[in-house]
Order: structure tokens, then sequence, then C-alpha cells
């Protein structure tokens, strides 16, 4: 008896929880509305209940349906606030601090998530000085969904650009923000919806997807949650393959960390560097290094931080025996904070414990490697002391196990964007590509695809959609080569065929050892240049020279552009560099290149009869010089698809 009335407490209770009126966590305090467009305010409350939307000294009524929901129209309203908004229904809820302005939805992986305070010492005079109460962003949280689309998110606030607060924008949609608010004198909200290590398709409705049969049978799988829990119960090769060996490091008494360990058989070794290029051969598993950093006095007594660069894959950080800081995978800068009790006048031991599971293990070159406190720094770089703690057997087939949800087709759209699609918006900035570079040929349909589902699911016409190309990275190659990562910035390339788009040309922007280069800046401004081309309708050269067609003219092939300004030029005075030619063989071999008439004209002694030329068409080329005279880079291209 006691049961079954706690029961139908509980029931009711969920039951009157449920009904209260509610709003979307979109339509909250801080929240910035969409200039000169219709906007849409919804929410749930009981069926059939009476509920009115007091705004700027107007009301606008409506019922809600049968299953709880409403929604209300405004009409197209000026640039402005700061408002607030009553609803009122049974019971009342009031939104305060509104602005009427532009509202971007930003998207993508990593390079789109990169905060700011990921990139503090780059950008640390922008954060210290930021004080943009009219720019705002809202963090979308990540999750992800199988089943279907999600109609609200768990949580989620608008923030200013106001000090500390504003650390946790996305860098690229900050300075975005920041060029078009200094320029248009309105304020500018972001929805930043990005998850770092996702494909596109994870992105994409299952509508938009529907001209993808292997992708909807994914998603149909997906569905089956009998299917999905099985897969995430079902034991991976890991688990059936022996165990590693143990790591020594660990293991001895004392371990190699502690303070009271008396170091033997350590070998020399340089910090920066890869092991496999200092004599260790092959060796996936857990190296430690070990160094006495000799610190001033001057430094102690005080918080510290240390940058350890890059580490390939995984490390911890010991000194003078206390962990100080740790990283599970390679691609964040190490940056650790030093407790002002850890380090002493003279003699510090430094020892990192380093995991590899593949590839080249250790630390990339070119980064920063040192410890400062105060105005003092003591450079990390060069000969350490390593000793190998475990060594991991070559692993024959893959792992196994559960399905990672976020890569899944339409998880990321179900959970992150169908939400705020009846949420009206300026335009729409992707930075994204990286995960499909394994399969770069199928991206021209893949993104081709997401732009018009977006664009139908938002009803707003053909909304204003930047994208930024992929930069250069990884190793730089002399010879001309073959790259998916050219292949993949060519399939971005090809969305410019759809009206109202614009491509950011980054390739100048890169870093060969990082996925994640520090200049987010310059990436920001460009979308904001496209943006003021394509949103808001500016005469000006908003892009770098995209290559438009090739004729043959004897030995020699001319190049015809689009987007060239006031003039082809070379960024650095020198020579044109990176373009490639070949007859019907193929075979490309380096060209010269001089700019003619507004034009490019390619030509080589080794190739009499040229068909095909390409330009930067590398991974990370070495010097791709071509610009257009308002000091914007071209694309890379090729004309032997």
């Amino acid at each position: 008896m006691k049961k079954a009335s706690l029961l139908l407490f509980l029931a009711i209770l969920s039951l009157s929880a449920q009904a209260q009126l509610r709003l979307p966590k979109l339509i909250s305090d801080g929240m910035v509305l969409q200039r000169d467009a219709q906007l849409n305010i919804w929410g749930w409350a009981n069926p059939g209940e009476k509920i009115t939307v007091h705004f700027q000294n107007k009301r606008y009524k409506t019922t809600t349906d049968a299953a709880g929901k409403w929604q209300v129209a405004l009409p197209a309203l000026p640039a402005g606030g700061p408002y607030t908004m009553e609803i009122e229904g049974k019971t009342q809820l009031t939104v305060k601090d509104i602005l009427l302005g532009d509202v971007w939805f930003c998207s993508g992986q990593s390079n789109m998530v990169h905060q700011l305070n990921i990139h503090d010492v780059t950008y640390a005079q922008e954060i210290a000085e930021a004080n943009y109460p009219q720019i705002r962003q809202f963090l979308v949280p990540n999750q992800t969904d199988l089943l279907g689309p999600k109609d609200d998110l768990p949580q989620g606030q608008w923030k200013a650009a106001v000090g500390e607060d504003v650390r946790p924008f996305s860098a690229v949609a900050y300075f975005f923000a920041k060029k078009i608010h200094e320029k248009y004198k309105v304020p500018v909200g972001i929805i930043n919806a990005s998850v770092g290590g996702t494909p596109i398709e994870a992105w994409t409705s299952e509508e938009g997807l529907k001209d993808f049969s292997d992708l909807g049978a994914t998603i149909e799988k997906n569905k089956d949650t009998t299917y999905v829990n099985s897969l995430n119960r079902r034991p991976s090769s890991a688990a059936t393959r022996p165990a590693p060996p143990i790591d020594l490091g660990l293991e001895s008494t004392p371990k190699w960390y502690e303070t009271t360990y008396s170091p033997k058989g350590w070998r020399p070794i340089n910090i920066p560097g890869f092991w496999e290029d200092q004599g260790i051969k092959n060796l996936n598993g857990v190296v430690w290094y070990r160094r006495e950093i000799d610190i001033p006095a001057t430094m102690t007594g005080k918080d510290a931080k240390v940058f350890l660069g890059r580490i390939v894959d995984a490390d911890e950080l010991y000194i003078n025996g206390q962990s100080v800081g740790r990283t599970t995978y390679q691609y964040p800068q190490r940056r650790y904070k030093v407790p002002s009790n850890v380090l002493k006048p003279g003699k510090n031991v430094f020892v990192i414990r380093v995991t590899n599971m593949g590839g080249k293990g250790g630390f990339v070159p070119d980064k920063p490697y040192s410890i400062f406190a105060g105005a003092d720094t003591v450079d990390l770089k060069g000969t350490w002391q390593y000793k190998v703690g475990t060594v991991y057997r070559p692993m024959k087939g893959g792992f196994g196990g559960g399905i990672s949800a976020q890569n899944q087709p339409a998880a990321l759209y179900n959970a992150m964007v169908a939400p705020e699609i009846n949420y009206a918006i300026k335009g729409i900035c992707w930075y994204q590509g990286e995960s499909n570079a394994g399969k770069p040929e199928e991206y021209a349909d893949l993104q081709t695809a997401l732009i018009k589902d977006w664009r139908n699911k938002w009803n707003q016409g053909e909304l204003p959609f930047l994208f930024v190309q992929l930069p250069g990275f990884m190793d730089y190659n002399y010879l001309p080569s073959e790259s998916n990562w050219a292949m993949l910035r060519e399939s971005q390339f090809k969305a410019l065929s759809l009206p109202n788009t614009a491509m950011v040309v980054a390739i100048d922007l890169g870093e060969w050892n990082d996925i994640h280069p520090d200049n987010k800046k310059d990436v920001g401004d460009r979308l904001a240049l496209a943006a003021m081309k394509t949103a808001y309708g500016e005469n000006l050269v908003y892009s770098g020279p995209l290559f438009q067609s090739a004729a043959v003219e004897g030995d020699k092939i001319v190049i015809s552009f689009t987007n060239t300004g006031s003039g082809l030029v070379t960024n650095d005075g020198e020579v044109l560099s990176e373009f490639a030619i070949a007859g019907s063989d193929k075979n490309f071999v380096w060209a010269k290149a001089t700019i003619e008439n507004g034009k490019v004209v390619v030509q080589s002694d080794e190739v009499p009869n040229p068909l095909y030329v390409r330009y930067a068409w590398a991974d990370n080329p070495v010097n791709p010089n071509l610009y257009n005279k308002e000091g914007l880079p071209a694309s890379p291209f090729r004309t032997d698809q």
C-alpha cells in the first residue's frame, strides 16, 4: 500500500514537473536574437494552456498543442537592447538582458572548438583586455543521440566576452565576432556547437544523408538499442591479448620519479625530438625522461608554469617527486601550473613519463620547452637521460569493442544542432575536415549535403555558409607528391558551386607539427571578410585567388583566376613557387611560373607538351606564395582530376 502510494506520488510529481512552463536553454538570460528577421519564441507547458509573450510593449498570444508545445512569431526588429521578455501561462518566466543583433552558428571539429584559453600565450593581451559585453557565446554541451533529433539541450547559458568569461570562447569564433561587431556596431551572438575529432556526417541529419545508402543503413542500425548495446558489451581484441609488460618505472622501489631514486643505466637523449630519431627503433610503449634543472632562488616560493610543447602521445610530469601535470592525448600543447611549494633553489629533478601507442613517440620540435615564474625563465631544451619502462608488443588486427557515438552519422546533428534550428540566425561558420581526410573524394558530396541540409532545417532560404579550407599540416615534401589533405581541400573548394557560400583559404596559417595551429585570429578575420561580402553585401575583396581555368599554349599553360583583387603578387617578393606541371603521363615536375597580364604562366623544359598543372598540392606545401595585392593567399588546385 505504501509502495503504491509512493509510486503514485512520484508519477504526479513527474507530470507536474513536465507540465510547468518551460523555455529551451537557448531562450535564456543574456541571449542575442537575430535582428531584422522573424523570431520564433517557443517552449512547453500543459496541453491547451494559454501562453502570452510580452516583448517591447507588445503581446503575442498562443495556446499549447496536445503535446504541450507552444510557439509565437515575433516580427522583425532592429538591433538594440538590453530588453526584458516575460512569458505568462499558469506560471510566469522572465528573460533578462536580451540583445538584438546578428547570430552566427559556428560549428565543426577541434579547430573550431579550440578556446582562447588554450591559446592564452599567443592571445594573452586579447584575453586581458576583453571587454565586449555585446559579444556573447552560447556553448552547446557535447552530446550525441543515435535515436533521433532532440528538442532541447541539457544545459547551457549565454556568456559575454568580458574578463575571464572570454576564455571559453572559440578563438576563431571570437575573432570573427569581434571583427563583425567593430564593423557594424551591433551585438553579435555565437552559438558554438563543435566537437574535436568528428566527421562531417555526424553533423548532418538523417534526411540530409538520404542519398548515402551506407550511412542511412548505419543510422537505422544505430536506432536498434539492442544492437548498439551488444557492440558496447563485446570485448575488444585488446581484452583477449596478453597484458602489456609492467612499467618498470612504476613497479620499482623507489619509483623512478621519486626523489629517493638513484638512476642507473639511463642513456642520453634530446628534448625536443622523437625517440625513433635518436637510436630507439620502432618502440611503442613508455619511455621515462629525467634531468636535473638548476632553478634560481628568484623563481621559488611563487607559482610557476611549465611549457612542454607537444608530446606524442600521453605524458605525466613530476618535479621533485610531485606530479604537476598530465595529458592523455597528443594534440594539446602542454602548459602545466607548478604550485609555489614545489620548486627549490638549485637542483630540481624533472621526470617525464611518456606513453606512445604508435608512430614516432616523444617531443615535437619547434614548440616552446621552458619553465618560468615571474620575469625569470629557464630553458628545458637540451640533453636529458632516458630509460624504457615498458615495450608494447606489435598488435595483430585492430581493436574491437563498442562504437564511438560522436562519429556516427547524424548523432551530433540530433543532439547538438537540432535543438537550435528554430532559432533565427544570420549565417553559419564551419571549420572541419581533418577527420574526413582519409576519404577525401567523398567530402565534396558530404559537404554539399550538409549545407543543403542545414539550410532546409533552418528554413531561412540560402543562409550564408562560410567555411575554412584546411591549413597546411604534417611534414614538408620538397618533391611533387600525392596528398589526401590536398584532395580534401579540393573537395571543400567544390562547395563554392552552391550559392551564398564563401571559403577561407588558410593554407598559410598551419604548422607542420600541430594540427591545431596557434594562429586563430587570421582565420576569424578572414571569415569576417567572407561574411562582409556574403552576408552583408559589402563590395570588397574577401578571398585570395581561386582557380578559374587553364589553357595550353604550346609548351606553356596559362592559368586564369577569380578573386584577383588589385592584382596577383607573391607575398615574399620572390619568384612563384609550388607550381608543378605534367604531360599525358601525369609525372609532375616543378615548373617555372610567372605572373603575366593578371594570369600565371607555367612551363618546364622537362615537359615540352604540358597538359596538367598543380599548385600547392601537398599536405603542407613549402612556400605557397601566390596572393592578391589585398594580402590573401591563393587556394591550392589541380587540373588533372
